[in-house]
């Protein structure tokens, strides 16, 4: 499952960090100062989706999703289309965009088919939609890359099972089966239960992919800076994105824990207490999963690490901890581009 195949680094390779947000686009060459590779902050896929689902609401047309299963920021326009009396239909790879329950979307009103019933605008669900790179990478005149890896955040199928729960497994792997080995959260093989993950995989040609959380931590080790501190002393690397925190333990080149929560449930002051008490071995995985988090794990904290005190933030909403002693790193350059260097960090580390 944690396939460390050495995997060249092609030049160029197009690395996508993929949130709820935005997409943080890298194309990247191996052989140029990372400053003189191309780079784009362009609106999330799913939010694209939701503006054009208004759109066909407004038109008073039914509506029909098609694709694979990806972001579901696009829930809430595909809800107010339905409120609307306007039809709803969708493949059943693009409803799983919107729920693991088929059949509930059904009692909801969704018509769930293969076919796009007649009279109904169809939209692509796509995390990645390999028409719209082809053209927006010659629109600026780019070449076709020789590689694509990106990464999305994905809770998993897990029937019968908290999503929250199911997806905490992810950490537990890297923890107890990878020993902390970062590089091991690119996935060739993605494990059956990342469904999302697995759709991406195939909507960019096969290429490595990671959670974003995943590719966070190893955006902090893109930085030198970073590695070497993290050398002679434990770090707290802390990404506060839109929907998700996650907080790594680094020290030595390993993880040694993780947290991870909904930043929508989270202030300041109750971030900052639960990152202390999670530096220090104290905080348990009930509080955060009871907290409607998702839980925290650790491995044995060597005393070497020195309580990992120093705590780097990157995300997007990183203000949240503004005024705190707290560092704002910016890997390669770019903080918002550190889910992408995160994926080049891990290619390079597994060709070492």
């Amino acid at each position: 499952m944690f396939d460390k195949a050495p995997i060249p680094i092609p030049a160029p390779t197009l690395c996508l960090d993929i949130g709820s947000g935005t997409q943080d686009v890298l194309l990247y060459y191996p052989e140029r100062e990372v400053e003189n590779c191309p780079k784009l902050v362009l609106p999330a896929p799913a939010r694209v989706l939701a503006e054009r689902i208004r759109e066909v609401t407004a038109r008073g047309r039914a509506l029909h999703l098609h694709g694979c299963n990806m972001g579901g920021g696009f829930g809430g326009a595909v809800r107010a289309h339905l409120e609307a009396k306007l039809p709803v239909s969708l493949t059943q790879s693009a409803a799983y965009s919107l729920a693991d329950d088929l059949d509930a979307l059904r009692a909801k009103g969704y018509v769930i088919t293969p076919d796009c019933p007649e009279g109904a605008e169809a939209l692509l669900c796509a995390d990645f939609d390999p028409a719209f790179w082809r053209a927006a990478l010659a629109a600026l005149g780019l070449p076709w890359p020789g590689l694509i890896t990106a990464c999305v955040q994905d809770h998993g199928f897990h029937p019968g099972r908290s999503n929250r729960r199911g997806r905490f497994v992810l950490w537990e792997r890297l923890l107890h089966e990878a020993h902390g080995q970062p590089e091991s959260l690119l996935f060739d093989i993605v494990p059956p239960e990342f469904t999302r993950l697995k759709d991406l995989q195939r909507s960019i040609g096969g290429g490595p992919v990671a959670d974003t959380g995943a590719a966070a931590v190893l955006g902090g080790l893109f930085e030198p800076s970073i590695r070497k501190r993290a050398e002679t002393r434990g770090l707290t690397l802390v990404n506060i994105g839109n929907s998700h925190t996650v907080a790594f333990l680094l020290f030595q080149g390993r993880i040694w824990g993780v947290y991870e929560h909904h930043t929508g449930l989270l202030d300041k002051d109750r971030l900052w207490s639960q990152l202390a008490r999670f530096r220090s071995g104290e905080l348990e995985f009930e509080e955060i999963f009871d907290d409607q988090g998702h839980g925290t794990l650790r491995l044995q904290l060597p005393q070497a690490a020195q309580g990992f005190t120093p705590t780097l933030v990157l995300g997007p909403r990183r203000g949240m901890l503004e005024g705190l002693d707290v560092e704002y790193p910016a890997p390669g350059g770019d903080m918002m581009l550190a889910g992408a260097f995160g994926l080049v960090e891990g290619l390079r580390l597994r060709r070492n």
